[in-house]
């Protein structure tokens, strides 16, 4: 980018929002400026903050009514103003993404590693299904049939969440060592699907790599203006629910373990750097917006 872009205001698109993350972007909403009140938010704000994310009022309403029926939405009313509020649960679960997504903890070539193995009866195969389900989620990789992998880190809340879903008396759990001679990078390329999560990576960065490059210039200019400040919004709640998942498909695997020209690291630094850059302005366009629709 330019000097001369820079001086004439010129910004990136944000990317287009997928139709299949709406349902995400409503969450990342409710996460982001609906838990001062409990995960509430009026349905004139939640879609006039839809629409600034290029999802339009039918579509929106659509969207809402969906999540209405699996319960992770319910309506209340609140001095006659009509609102949505968040499932506990999901509101929770949002919450305690936090330190997974902004402070992952590496594993280091000398921790053990966390074995989840499981045996569900061939009656039960959609608990089978759920609880590897339920693992992958939360960044393991499969050894063989009923044989879970992940480093150590994670193995507290893999026995808390199969706990709380009544999966736990279908597993046991062991920590070890790998003790095999073979190479344990070739054993880590099997046990996970680097090369697509790599890709998936490669894609973040195509999205947000020269985002971030112009938001750090802009922000270095000086406050930014109310129409700025919606166009920050644009960028920052579709790249935050986008990173969401990255915190549990990774495994943070020993950087040692890993192919030389990983792209966990530069995406990481795209995404801190956005932000830290976008989250006050996009917070304070979701306020104008909660203000003038209450």
């Amino acid at each position: 980018m330019s000097p001369s872009q820079l001086e004439s205001g010129w910004p990136p698109a944000p990317p287009r929002t997928q139709r299949l993350l709406h349902q995400q972007l409503i969450v990342t909403l409710y996460g982001l400026y609906g838990g001062g009140a409990g995960g509430v938010l009026p349905v004139a704000a939640l879609v006039a903050m839809l629409a600034d994310l290029g999802i339009d009022g039918q579509a929106a309403r659509s969207t809402v009514s969906r999540l209405k029926s699996k319960g992770i939405l319910r309506s209340v009313k609140d001095d006659g103003v009509a609102r949505y509020a968040l499932s506990p649960d999901v509101l929770d679960l949002f919450n305690a993404d936090d330190e997974r997504i902004f402070a992952p903890q590496r594993s280091r070539p000398e921790d053990p590693w966390s074995l989840v193995v499981f045996s569900v009866p061939e009656t039960e195969r959609n608990r089978r299904y759920e609880l590897k389900a339920e693992l992958t989620s939360l960044g393991f990789g499969f050894v063989a049939a009923g044989v879970a992998i992940a480093p150590s880190t994670v193995m507290g809340q893999a026995m808390d969440r199969l706990a709380e879903r009544g999966l736990d008396g279908y597993a046991e759990y062991f920590s070890g060592d790998y003790l095999k001679g073979s190479d344990i990078r070739a054993q880590v390329a099997r046990w996970w699907d680097l090369a697509s999560l790599d890709q998936q990576y490669a894609e973040f960065l195509d999205s947000y790599a020269e985002l971030a490059d112009y938001w750090e210039q802009r922000a270095a200019a000086g406050p930014l203006p109310s129409a700025e400040r919606r166009l920050a919004f644009g960028t920052y709640v579709p790249m935050l629910t986008r990173w969401r998942k990255f915190p549990y498909r990774d495994p943070n695997l020993p950087l040692e373990y890993l192919p030389p020209e990983w792209k966990a690291p530069r995406a990481k630094q795209v995404f801190l750097a956005l932000h830290r850059i976008l989250r006050d302005p996009a917070a304070a366009h979701a306020e104008e917006l909660l203000r003038s629709r209450t």
